[in-house]
């Protein structure tokens, strides 16, 4: 008989899309990440009000993705959502698969895929050796705060003080979007380039979502943050509207074109935000280290590749 490792995972979203297409490239599970992904945007769907369903009752649709007698099949379960009214969103909540046949992992091994709703919270706990979330949630809750800017992925496993946490980060998964900043032209006019510089000599109101304030405050340092007056989008406002109103401020963007829609002048890219792969390392066994192997290797296009 061998070994389950089991691996805590995002229930929902981009990051627990690109795990599933990780584990497409490494594994033979093409088709079962494509079902998990297909029907997790369906029910993103109905819970914005986008579709329609077939069947009202959240239960019993519940009850159709989640075949209890086939043990491979992928399992799902109700979360509220945030969104007006709160309701109940399907969401994944864990899977098993194989990983026999893999050079250097032992054989009868399986990854049992666990959704968690902050899976990095779940390893700083020990419950898990293995884990990904995203890079921004490391930064928001372990790394140390300095007047020094961070420039590279690498330091940010090198800010994390031991006795804070034994969670490190292992690589990125590619799925890169970033922290921008940006500003709008007439606070921007001076000339001078939109980048880290720009902010530290900047005195005045700068918008960011709150979940963010620390994370900016470990990417900018806090000396570059000198006279800055932190502002934040009221509920239910758009950050791009915000920020405009605001005059400069910092969000994530993908291709930027909420925020020229805005009027708004892109930045400097300030930091990449990709689903990480975590370790908890005193959890990390021979096998768990095996399996985190396979999860990893030269292929991804990361920003967030650590030095070893």
């Amino acid at each position: 008989m061998g070994e389950t490792i089991p691996i805590a995972v995002p229930r929902k979203g981009r990051p627990l899309e690109s795990v599933l297409n990780r584990l497409s490239r490494r594994l033979d599970v093409a088709k079962l990440a494509d079902e998990i992904s297909s029907t997790l945007r369906h029910e993103k769907a109905l819970t914005k009000g986008n579709l329609t369903p077939d069947e009202e009752d959240v239960y019993q649709r519940l009850a159709e993705y989640s075949t209890v007698s086939d043990p491979t099949a992928p399992e799902y379960t109700l979360v509220r959502d945030d969104r007006a009214g709160k309701p109940r969103r399907i969401v994944f909540d864990s899977v098993t698969l194989p990983v026999d046949g893999i050079d250097g992992v032992p054989n009868g091994t399986d990854v049992q895929l666990v959704g968690r709703e902050e899976p990095f919270r779940a390893l700083r706990t020990h419950e898990f050796a293995l884990g990904f979330d995203s890079a921004d949630l490391v930064l928001e809750e372990v790394v140390e705060l300095r007047p020094e800017p961070l420039d590279r992925i690498a330091d940010v496993n090198a800010r994390i003080d031991p006795a804070e946490s034994d969670v490190r980060v292992v690589t990125g998964l590619g799925d890169t979007v970033y922290h921008t900043l940006m500003a709008t032209p007439a606070v921007a006019s001076s000339g001078s380039a939109l980048d880290r510089a720009f902010v530290e000599s900047y005195d005045g109101p700068l918008c960011i979502e709150p979940r963010y304030e620390r994370l900016v405050r470990a990417v900018l340092g806090t000396q570059t943050l000198e006279g800055i007056d932190f502002r934040y989008p009221e509920n239910g406002r758009e950050e791009e509207a915000a920020i405009a109103e605001t005059g400069v401020g910092i969000y994530l963007t993908v291709t930027g074109s909420t925020a020229r829609d805005h009027g708004l002048l892109l930045g400097e890219q300030l930091f990449p935000s990709e689903t990480v792969l975590l370790e908890t390392t005193p959890e990390v066994t021979e096998t768990a280290e095996a399996v985190r192997a396979v999860l990893n290797g030269p292929d991804l296009e990361t920003k967030l590749a650590v030095e070893p």
